[in-house]
């Protein structure tokens, strides 16, 4: 009875539990976290170890699905947003680099070196670090240091929504008693709405005329769209073969690239409708390497992921500390950005959104605060887990 069909059947119940448990809890219980732990109790108890390469999703997901992933976030990422959040992306930046040399310094005396090299990419950003690190480790036969990259990709966002949360809220009290006292005035408003799957600010500006002149939409078909892409993707990987640098970063900087210029489509893969299959594939290859956990190796993982997360996190908000003082932005807000490391998109947007919610007494307090807060950490979620988490993984995948 058991074939291909039912294994994607059985991959496709164990994707769709983490989804409705995220939904119901409003993203505060993450999806992958869920869905990693419904793998690994079938992986003890009925699931064959072989259940994802079984249903052919490997190793779609690991070569030319996560290469279209990060083609496509090269695609959703707003240079324009960028510039204009430039002190956000300075202290996302400067936390980033906190976490890094924090962890870098201390944890190598409490854990094994290898397991803070595999677990600081994913702490600092989103699946295409885990999945980096998850190879590299794995190319190394260091088997533990690949589970580890995992279960810290897995469980980062329990640190991250409620600290998230804390100073979202404590800002927010604080611009809230600005406003109602007079002394600021709201800004109009959020400018523009939310890309649902992205996280992308959507403006009403009329689009900007490109060096290459758009496709028809007679010939702009699925196929057309997916072909650009594969040549993107393929030039990522002659470059990382040329210059040493991995070619996933490449692939993500040519995507920026060939968005720029009019060759590629924004936010392509939702565009033709592909987005959805390709994540699903890199995602159960990424629980693929969840086979291997015993509850023997899950148990003596805990601590060097905790001890791991928290050191990161210290790191993070000594430097964004200094840097919001130079800076002159509020400490808070800019710790807020800094920490979407370690959740990324949709969270970011559903937390900011809930604390204006619970904050505001009027539509007008909530646009006020949403104004204020909503575009950073959008944002930050783009300088954190879109960028620079992709840049950490490939240097330190060179270090295993």
């Amino acid at each position: 009875m058991y074939n291909f069909a039912l294994a994607f059947f059985a991959c496709g119940v164990a994707f769709v539990i983490g989804e409705v448990v995220s939904t119901l809890t409003k993203a505060w219980i993450p999806s992958v976290f869920v869905t990693a732990a419904v793998m690994l109790v079938g992986y003890w108890t009925i699931f064959p170890t072989t259940i994802v390469t079984d249903a052919a999703l490997v190793p779609f997901g690991s070569t030319i699905g996560m290469y279209l992933i990060l083609v496509h976030m090269g695609t959703v990422i707003s240079i324009k947003q960028l510039i204009e959040q430039w002190k956000v992306v300075v202290i996302c930046l400067a936390g980033l680099a906190g976490m890094c040399a924090l962890s870098l310094l201390i944890c190598p005396l409490l854990m094994d070196r290898t397991l803070v090299i595999a677990g600081l990419p994913p702490l600092t950003g989103g699946i295409v670090a885990a999945t980096t690190m998850m190879d590299a480790a794995n190319a190394a036969g260091l088997e533990t240091a690949a589970v580890f990259a995992i279960v810290m990709y897995c469980m980062q966002g329990f640190a991250g929504y409620p600290l998230t949360s804390i100073c979202l809220q404590l800002e927010g009290k604080k611009m809230l008693k600005e406003f109602r006292s007079g002394s600021v005035h709201a800004a109009g408003g959020v400018a523009g709405k939310v890309d649902e799957v992205n996280g992308k600010l959507v403006t009403e500006e009329a689009p900007k005329k490109k060096l290459l002149p758009p496709l028809s939409s007679k010939w702009n078909t699925t196929a057309v769209m997916l072909l650009k892409m594969g040549l993107v993707a393929w030039l990522a990987t002659q470059f990382g073969n040329l210059t040493g640098l991995s070619g996933a970063i490449w692939a993500l900087v040519f995507g920026v690239i060939a968005t720029y210029i009019g060759f590629l489509d924004e936010n392509i893969l939702n565009k033709n409708v592909s987005y959805g299959i390709i994540m699903f594939a890199l995602m159960m290859y990424i629980f693929d390497g969840l086979k291997d956990c015993s509850p023997e190796m899950l148990a003596s993982i805990i601590l060097p992921m905790v001890e791991l997360i928290i050191i990161g996190v210290a790191g993070m908000v000594v430097l964004c500390f200094i840097f919001a003082k130079i800076l002159r932005m509020p400490f808070l807000l800019g710790l807020a950005t800094a920490l979407t490391a370690l959740y990324g998109f949709p969270p970011n947007a559903i937390i900011t959104e809930n604390v204006c919610t619970a904050l505001s007494e009027t539509p007008e307090e909530k646009d006020y605060l949403m104004s204020k807060m909503f575009p950073a950490m959008i944002v930050g979620g783009f300088t954190t887990v879109t960028i620079t988490s992709v840049i950490i993984a490939g240097a330190f995948a060179k270090m295993l």
